[in-house]
């Protein structure tokens, strides 16, 4: 069976500094025209960091969308032209005071495909080591948490992490043992 949807047209609708949205016409698979709203996302990449004694380091931010602060990984929109792993790392280093010798890739997915075509780019941080300090962005108030295995299994069972991209990451560090 053929899902596809064409493009007829595309209104821009917001051009912001990272997203833009777009109002598109399209074709249905059965002919019928209809319309989709989607918002552009440059895409983003998010580091899992796990330290040599076995915890996870996370970060907890305001997310003013979700009018609520949250636990998440360490993660960042990419630059133009920025290679996602060297955006993980440089997240890492920005919001916590750790860093890693480099990332390794784990997985590829869509944040929000209904509406939005962001890409995350999950990492696994490799050789992790503590530094001396933050290096936030001027409008990034963030707290780092580190959290033993035990304590991510807790906070998972509490409904604490309630981020995606967090979510999915944990999963497999868990399911790796």
């Amino acid at each position: 069976m053929d899902l596809t949807e064409t493009q007829i047209s595309s209104e821009q609708i917001f051009n912001g500094t990272f997203v833009s949205i777009a109002k598109d016409k399209v074709r249905l698979p059965n002919g019928n025209e209809s319309f989709r709203v989607v918002i552009r996302h440059p895409g983003a990449a998010c580091v899992l960091a796990v330290t040599p004694d076995d915890r996870v380091v996370f970060v907890r931010q305001w997310r003013y969308a979700c009018d609520k602060a949250m636990l998440e990984f360490p993660a960042g929109k990419l630059e133009e032209g920025e290679d996602p792993a060297v955006c993980a790392l440089r997240e890492l280093a920005e919001e916590t005071p750790f860093e890693a010798e480099r990332v390794e890739l784990m997985r590829i997915f869509y944040t929000a495909p209904g509406f939005c075509d962001e890409k995350m780019y999950l990492y696994r941080a490799v050789n992790v080591s503590e530094t001396s300090g933050l290096e936030p962005d001027q409008d990034e108030f963030v707290e780092t948490v580190v959290l033993s295995r035990q304590e991510v299994l807790q906070a998972l069972k509490n409904g604490e992490i309630e981020d995606a991209k967090t979510l999915i990451g944990l999963q497999e560090w868990l399911l790796e043992g």
